[in-house]
Order: C-alpha cells, then sequence, then structure tokens
C-alpha cells in the first residue's frame, strides 16, 4: 500500500499536464475582431498589474511569517509554509492568465458558434484553473509527505507526529496567500463594481459593461483578480486544508470510536495515505467529467450539472474499494458517501435560494416594486433563513461520519466533499469568464444576440458560484473542526470546559472575530467605492463628450483607485487572523485558545452563509428584473434591485467567501504555534 503512494504526486502532475492542453486549446481560438482584442488587452493588462503587486506586497508579510515559524516553530516548516504559499500564487497566477485569455475568445465564439461553442470555451478556460488547484495541491502535500518519511539525511529523525505539524505549515502558506487574495481581488472587484452600477446604471441610465462608463475596464479586471484569482487560491487553500486535517487526525488519534464498527485501530501510516488517494482519484474523476462538459448542447446548466454528478459518482464507486483496501471495513466509505451527499445538497439549497428559477428570488424581485428598503430587508430575511438548511445538514454530516468512523471520519467527509474540487471549481470559474465575455461584447458593440447568449451563461454563472460557496462552507465547517479536534489532541486537551472563566472569554472573542473581520473588508470596499464613485462623476462632469461617444473614457484612473485601495485596505483584516489566535494563546492559554476556535467557528460559518446567499439572492433579482419580469429594466423596481445588488455585492464577493478561509486559517495558526503556547 505504502508504494502506490508515489503514484499520487503523478496524478497531480497529470492533473497539470491536462490543465496545459487545455491552455494550449484555449490559446487556438480566434479572438475576434480589433476591437475585442483591444478591450481584452486592457483587461488582460490590469488583472496581471493588480495581479503583480498584491504577490509583491503579500510575499512581504510571507516572509515576516516564515521568518516566525523557522525561529519558533521549525525550519522545515517554514520551508513547507513557503511551498504552500508559492503554489497557492502559482495557482491563481495560471487560472486568471487563462481566463483573462479565454474572456475574448468566448465572446468571438458565441458570436460565431453560438451557444455550444461559448459555453464550451468558458468552461474549458475555468477548468484549467480547476486542475491546476487541484494537481498543485495534491502534489504540494504528497510531496511534502513523501519527504519527511525518508530515512536519510535531515529527514532519518522525523516521526510522523513531526510530519504532520510540517504538512501543516504547509497549509499554513496555502491559507496566508489565500486569505489575502479572496480579501484583496474582493475589494478590488467590488470597489469597481459598485462604483459602475451606481453612477452608470442608476444615475447616468446607460446599461451595464456600456463602454462610456470610466470604471467598466475596472469592472471587468475585477471579475478576474477576485472570482478568479482569490476563488482559485481559496479553494485551494480548502482543498490542501482538508486533506492536512484527516493526516492529522490520523497521527493524532490511535483508535476510532465508531458507532457503527466498535473500536478500531487506526494504523497512522494507513490513516493519512486515504486522503490522498481519495484525492487522487477525485482528480481522475474530474479528468474525466471536464470532457463530458463539451458543448453540444443550448442547454449549459444541465451540461454543468452532468459533469458534477458524473464526477461525484466515480468518487462513490472507487472510495468503496479503497475504504475496503485501506482499513478491510466501510466506515470511510460511509463518510465520504456523507461528504460528497452533503455537499451537492447544500449546493443545490444555495441554489434553491440565490436563482431566479425558484421563490426566494421571485420575490425579493416583487419588494423591489415598493423601492430600495423593502428590497434590502427580503435580501438579507432570504440570506438568514439559507443557514437553516445547511447547517442541518452539517450537523447530520459531523453525527453521520463521526457515527460511520469516529472523529477521523469527520476529516474523511471533509476530503470526500472536496475530493471532486477539479469539477467544481471549473463550473465556478466559468462564471466570471463568461461575464467577461459579456462585457467585451457590450464594449465592441456586437450584435444584441451575442449579448443573450453571454448573459444566459452568466445567469448561469451566478448560480454555479453560489452552489460553489456552498461546497466551500460546508468543507470550511468540517476541516476547522477536524482541526479543531487535532489540536485538542495535540494540546492534550479532554474537553473545552465552558464553565471556565478564560475559555468563555475565548470563546466569546472567536465569535467577535467573524463579525469585526467582515465589518473591516464591508467598509474597505465602502471606502475604495466611494473614490471610485467620486472619478466616475468627475469624467461625466469634466468631459461631457463621454456621454455623447466623442470622448474616452480615462479607464486606467479607475483601475490604479480600485488597485491601490484594495492593496491598502486587505492588510489589517489579512493581519487579523495571525495575530488573534497567537495573542490569545500566549495571554489566556491553550484552553481560552480553544474556546476562541470553538466560537469564531460557529459564528463564521452562519455569516459565510448568510452574507453569500444574501447576495447571491440580490444579484439574481436584479437579473430576474432585467429579462422583463416586475416593469423590467430601466424601471423603478430595476433601480432597487440596483440598490439591493450593490449592498450585496460585498456580502457575496468579498466578506462571505473571506470568513471560510478566516476559520481554517485561524485554526492551522493554532496548530502550527501551539507549541509555544505549550511552554
Amino acid at each position: 500500500m505504502e508504494n502506490l503512494l508515489y503514484a499520487v504526486p503523478v496524478v497531480g502532475v497529470i492533473s497539470l499536464v491536462v490543465a496545459l492542453m487545455l491552455k494550449s486549446w484555449i490559446a487556438k481560438q480566434d479572438e475576434g475582431n480589433d476591437r475585442m482584442k483591444e478591450i481584452a488587452g486592457y483587461i488582460r493588462e490590469g488583472a496581471m498589474a493588480f495581479l503583480g503587486r498584491e504577490y509583491k506586497m503579500v510575499a512581504a508579510f510571507a516572509v515576516a511569517l516564515l521568518l516566525i515559524v523557522a525561529i519558533f516553530i521549525s525550519p522545515i516548516a517554514a520551508i513547507a509554509c513557503l511551498f504552500g504559499a508559492a503554489f497557492s500564487i502559482l495557482a491563481g497566477y495560471i487560472g486568471m492568465k487563462t481566463a483573462t485569455d479565454a474572456n475574448v475568445r468566448t465572446t468571438n465564439a458565441a458570436s460565431k458558434g453560438g451557444m455550444p461553442s461559448a459555453l464550451k470555451v468558458a468552461f474549458r478556460g475555468g477548468a484549467v484553473m480547476g486542475l491546476c488547484v487541484v494537481g498543485l495541491g495534491l502534489l504540494g502535500v504528497s510531496v511534502v509527505f513523501i519527504v519527511c518519511n525518508l530515512d536519510t539525511g535531515i529527514f532519518a529523525n522525523i516521526t510522523l507526529a513531526d510530519c504532520a505539524t510540517i504538512i501543516t505549515g504547509f497549509s499554513l502558506g496555502a491559507s496566508f496567500v489565500a486569505l489575502f487574495g479572496r480579501v484583496g481581488g474582493g475589494i478590488y472587484t467590488k470597489a469597481a463594481d459598485v462604483g459602475a452600477d451606481l453612477v452608470g446604471k442608476v444615475e447616468a441610465g446607460i446599461p451595464e459593461d456600456d463602454p462610456r462608463n470610466p470604471a467598466v475596464i475596472a469592472d471587468n479586471v475585477g471579475d478576474n483578480v477576485g472570482d478568479v484569482a482569490g476563488m482559485g487560491s481559496d479553494l485551494f487553500e480548502s482543498y490542501v486544508g482538508s486533506i492536512v486535517s484527516a493526516i492529522t487526525l490520523a497521527i493524532a488519534i490511535p483508535t476510532i470510536n465508531s458507532g457503527l464498527l466498535g473500536e478500531v485501530e487506526l494504523n497512522p501510516v494507513t490513516g493519512s495515505l486515504f486522503p490522498l488517494f481519495l484525492s487522487a482519484i477525485g482528480i481522475i474523476a474530474s479528468i474525466i467529467a471536464v470532457f463530458f462538459v463539451n458543448g453540444k448542447t443550448n442547454n449549459p446548466a444541465s451540461q454543468l450539472n452532468l459533469g458534477t454528478y458524473i464526477s461525484s459518482a466515480i468518487v462513490i464507486v472507487a472510495s468503496f474499494f479503497l475504504s475496503k483496501a485501506c482499513f478491510g471495513n466501510i466506515g470511510a466509505f460511509i463518510a465520504v458517501v456523507i461528504g460528497l451527499v452533503v455537499g451537492v445538497a447544500i449546493g443545490k439549497i444555495t441554489e434553491f435560494y440565490t436563482s431566479g428559477d425558484f421563490k426566494p428570488v421571485q420575490e425579493i424581485a416583487q419588494q423591489c416594486e415598493t423601492g430600495s428598503a423593502t428590497c434590502i430587508i427580503s435580501g438579507f430575511a432570504t440570506g438568514l433563513t439559507s443557514t437553516v438548511f445547511p447547517l442541518l445538514l452539517i450537523a447530520i454530516a459531523i453525527l453521520g461520519a463521526y457515527y460511520a468512523f469516529g472523529l477521523y471520519g469527520i476529516a474523511i467527509a471533509a476530503v470526500g466533499m472536496l475530493s471532486t474540487t477539479g469539477i467544481v471549481i471549473a463550473v465556478d470559474a466559468y462564471g466570471p469568464i463568461s461575464d467577461n465575455a459579456g462585457g467585451i461584447a457590450e464594449m465592441s458593440e456586437l450584435p444584441e444576440e451575442v449579448r443573450e447568449i453571454t448573459d444566459t451563461l452568466d445567469s448561469v454563472g451566478n448560480t454555479t458560484a453560489a452552489v460553489g460557496k456552498g461546497f466551500a462552507v460546508g468543507s470550511a465547517a468540517l476541516t476547522a473542526l477536524a482541526l479543531f479536534v487535532s489540536y485538542s489532541q495535540i494540546a492534550y486537551l479532554d474537553k473545552i470546559d465552558l464553565l471556565t472563566p478564560t475559555v468563555v472569554a475565548g470563546l466569546l472573542i472567536g465569535g467577535m472575530l467573524p463579525m469585526l473581520f467582515s465589518a473591516l473588508t464591508m467598509n474597505s470596499v465602502g471606502k475604495a467605492a466611494n473614490q471610485m464613485i467620486e472619478e466616475v462623476r468627475k469624467q461625466f462632469r469634466e468631459f461631457p463628450g463621454i456621454m455623447e461617444g466623442t470622448q474616452k473614457p480615462d479607464y486606467a484612473r479607475c483601475v490604479d483607485i480600485s488597485t491601490g485601495a484594495a492593496l491598502k485596505e486587505m492588510l489589517l483584516p489579512g493581519a487579523l487572523a495571525v495575530v488573534c489566535p497567537i495573542a490569545v494563546g500566549l495571554i489566556l492559554g491553550p484552553e481560552a485558545l480553544g474556546g476562541l476556535l470553538a466560537g469564531s467557528l460557529v459564528v463564521g460559518v452562519l455569516m459565510a452563509i448568510t452574507m453569500s446567499n444574501a447576495g447571491g439572492a440580490w444579484d439574481n433579482a436584479k437579473k430576474y428584473i432585467e429579462v422583463g419580469h416586475n416593469c423590467g429594466k430601466g424601471s423603478e423596481p430595476h433601480k432597487a434591485a440596483v440598490v439591493g445588488d450593490t449592498v450585496g455585492d460585498p456580502f457575496k464577493d468579498t466578506s462571505g467567501p473571506s470568513l471560510n478561509i478566516l476559520i481554517k486559517l485561524m485554526t492551522v495558526v493554532a496548530v502550527v504555534f501551539l507549541p509555544l503556547f505549550l511552554k
């Protein structure tokens, strides 16, 4: 069984090779006319410039973190942390480079080949990101695990426990970059989006993506830096975190207490290998599923769902035999099935609350008829209501996985939920590519039917993005819980006593942190958006020829405003996630830190679901009106819906998804720096 470990990084390499093949295929597609190439060039240049500046700033903070880990924990763990950060950056970079190549080609495909051709190009652009994320994630974790188990040189005296610490260092690097990527990208994209919508749509009365809007290029750049690069780093961190949590738990717990199987001895090596093997199977399943989405239909939703279902079915069948081979029972198989089923179920519930095909979004659209206030009230209530069934499902998943295979089963459920991450990201990243394609079509003044095709793809993409966020938040809860159990085992904590004052203090601080984090990120969007709004108003006021079509807006100025504001405003929320757990651990001790992790987990998951779903519902309520319902585009209800969507933008694309990373990053920080707190 151990000899098969060397096949795991090979699967990671295969994933990267397939991604490069798809990237090469995209590059061969026609970009269209000169105007389309020009606009795509603006978007590509702005996106890559932002990413370069962001990663330079993140690198400076990462160096400080690496030095702290090297000095106080382990130099080898610091090296692993470096690789985790580098792989996360690489995944985001490749994904965004491909997305900015695929957007204009999707527009041209819609113009020349219709819906099927456009779907194929956009989806394959997203698939490059998906396969890079899982390929780099599995390659990184498996290589670190293999190196740590060598019996020569500096690794001769490394125990499995040391190996767990080092692998957790890899996860720390990934989480650190992901948080800054999500927050920075989220602030950028929403500052541009809010400025473009409020001044362009509401005040000037011009269509979305109208080339006369000075913020339109910044808005399209934001789709890439936030919804592609930021999302890629986010799910890279989730994917790596789930595998690492299972490995650390396998090493920390010698015996599984299963309600189904009784007491089962857990071989730490076998327990560490299972999540690696399962993830490798998930990559193969995702690669197969990618080629089933072949663009031979006018129904994009059915094609995308087909890919998701095929990959899930392959993982379920393979995990049965893998569970029997590794453990001699089906306990792990049941946990995997629970994770996959609950992940899909949370996604479907998310779709119900955020899709224009269902009652919640239609009710928000109806409330828009009485103004912005009732639109916002209805949307926020929808977000709050949408927490009920996902939380119940997560609770069922925890209890079911624990009954099937003990605490280790909870970690395996998280790995199962994210085993098909390759196809989940492909379906998610296809959305912003389609959105960009629509913007290019509008700015290039292509026929209306081209924009109708890209709008259909974008509408489906909004739903798939919401489903992806459902997977992310469900896995975040399970992964954070598994890491929390690992923390308690390593800290020799049999229980977290709520009658202990320091624990209660930690619990309250932990519950407060997601609230503070959300406030900081939303205020950051507000500040950046204010600068953008003033700039767009200024250009309209000082250059009247813009509206007449005789003067060209200063797109670069708006891109620069979003870039500068995002880089400045992302620092404090990012630092908060690292500093607070260390401070509480040093001052109040390991038990209080355990309380902090518990409080942040509960409040963070609830806040993440509420904000993501409320934002998605407001967005699709606006789109529901724009297709002709509730008085249609340009009406007073439409203006109210635009305001609701504007409020929802930082909810769903900045604060909400960043909370998933926050709760996991704080848990990883607690595990990595635990030796400091035990002294």
